[in-house]
């Protein structure tokens, strides 16, 4: 198996800590909600806890070397780019530059080395 370089280690790290506390913080205030609010507020938001779900999920399988984990990150990072537009410039240009420099990282020769191994969870050992 390949080394995993360091700068997927800190994009993963940042986007389990991120996602995270982004979906405990966005569940914590249903603590207590009877049935009916809780109903009420997923119709509502559902879309937004899918993004902090997969954002954490995308960290956490990305460390194990999950190519597929990485295409998920782009696709969190694409709408996000899109929900930044749909705010304005500021938040467009800000997303763009952020996640450009993300997935010059995601992508470098390192990286993609890493990921061609195709994961760890069910790897099978090679040498007896």
């Amino acid at each position: 198996m390949k080394a995993r370089p360091l700068s997927i280690t800190i994009i993963s790290w940042l986007f389990i800590i991120f996602g995270s506390i982004a979906l405990v913080g966005g569940l914590l205030p249903l603590v207590g909600a009877n049935t009916a609010q809780l109903l009420a507020e997923f119709k509502q938001h559902w879309m937004v806890h899918l993004s902090h779900l997969a954002a954490l999920v995308s960290g956490l399988f990305m460390l194990r070397a999950h190519n597929w984990a990485r295409w998920l990150l782009v696709a969190w990072i694409v709408f996000h780019i899109v929900i930044g537009a749909l705010h304005g410039w500021v938040p467009l240009l800000t997303h763009v530059v952020i996640f450009s420099v993300i997935l010059f990282f995601l992508f470098r020769r390192k990286a993609s080395e890493f990921f061609s191994g195709g994961g760890t969870v069910y790897r099978i050992p090679t040498n007896p």
